[in-house]
């Protein structure tokens, strides 16, 4: 009688972990949808990444165009801030 009730204590709790490993918070179908998830989140992430460099590059590009067009306003048409004064020289 004693071993029959170790048996179904036994059985008892095999059934729980089993629930738990197949239903609970750490079963496989919810490990497998977090890894989805997880998966769906890094490529969101990877995308982000990729435009954030794209405007970057665009950044860049835009602050070396405004750069070259202040260069030759400067030189070709003579140009000056407000607050500038201009000095030129000349060569004999």
């Amino acid at each position: 009688m004693g071993m029959r009730v170790v048996n179904l204590l036994l059985a008892a709790l095999l059934l729980l972990v089993q629930g738990d490993l197949w239903l609970g918070r750490s079963s496989l179908p919810h490990v497998w949808k977090l890894q989805g998830e997880l998966q769906q989140q890094n490529r969101a992430n990877e995308a982000a990444r990729a435009r954030n460099e794209r405007l970057q590059a665009e950044v860049s590009d835009l602050r070396a165009g405004l750069e070259m067009v202040e260069e030759k306003a400067r030189a070709e048409l003579g140009m000056i801030k407000p607050d500038e004064i201009l000095v030129q020289l000349t060569r004999r």
